[in-house]
């Protein structure tokens, strides 16, 4: 009797053990990131001035990367070409350096993270407070009719001659280049409450593109933006002069 309970409790343990799934580390290599990602990043910069920007970055599987920036320091906004490279070690960490609008070397530590279709940045450079979310692009069809959706929206940063800023709401893209929807304001703290929001949009072919927006009563909103997640996310930063506000739409 003890002896088939025995051979019961053993074939049960077998038979859990082979239904339980391998558990293994998971193993990253340069390779295990290529194609293109969108790159959102916010923070201090060296002179611990406020900063933000997307960025949209080619990266080849083998420790190289080039892109485009568009970034707000400080009010001022630049565009440029960005080179860089990485590394990824078998836990899924690395490192990464890249060229900033200065030809300077900016570097950073790096977890790969959402099955490596993403990643988190942390600026590692002395005297700087810089973080960066990346997305991989996937498969989207980068027109105006192709990023037809609604997407939930949040903006957050300041505005010199208002103060902190952030805007929360709903965005229809229509498929043609018109954006309705309604917004949530806070405006240094003064809150606006259920604002309709017009605009325009243009998706260029490479998934990048521009949009204005205009809250009732308030003054347009200039956006640079770059299509990720499949036309389910849009990373965008806001071009207007003195101005260091950024943010995301979500599907």
């Amino acid at each position: 009797m003890y002896l088939a309970k025995g051979k019961i409790v053993l074939a049960l343990c077998v038979a859990l053990i082979v239904t339980l799934p391998m558990v293994s580390s998971a193993t990253c290599t340069n390779a295990s990131i290529k194609g293109v990602y969108g790159v959102i990043s916010g923070g201090l910069n060296g002179s611990l001035q406020p900063a933000t920007g997307i960025n949209q970055v080619t990266v080849d599987g083998a420790g190289n990367a080039t892109g485009t920036a568009t970034k707000s320091i400080n009010g001022t906004i630049v565009t440029y070409t960005l080179t860089g490279t990485y590394q990824i070690a078998k836990n899924c960490t690395g490192s990464a350096t890249w060229t900033n609008q200065d030809s300077q070397v900016e570097h950073d530590n790096l977890v790969l993270n959402n099955g490596n279709k993403g990643a988190f940045l942390m600026q590692t450079d002395a005297n700087h407070v810089q973080s960066s979310i990346v997305v991989a692009q996937g498969t989207a069809v980068c027109t105006d009719l192709g990023v037809k959706h609604s997407y939930s929206m949040e903006l957050t940063g300041s505005v010199t001659s208002v103060g902190q800023v952030a805007m929360g709401g709903q965005l229809v893209l229509n498929g043609t280049g018109s954006i309705t929807g309604t917004a949530t304001l806070s405006l240094n703290g003064t809150i606006v409450n259920a604002v309709p929001v017009t605009g325009t949009y243009t998706i260029n072919s490479n998934c990048t593109g521009n949009a204005q927006i205009t809250p009732k009563g308030q003054s347009p909103i200039k956006l640079a933006l770059v299509v990720v997640n499949a036309d389910k996310e849009i990373m965008a930063v806001e071009t207007d002069t003195n101005t260091i506000v950024s943010g995301t739409l979500q599907e």
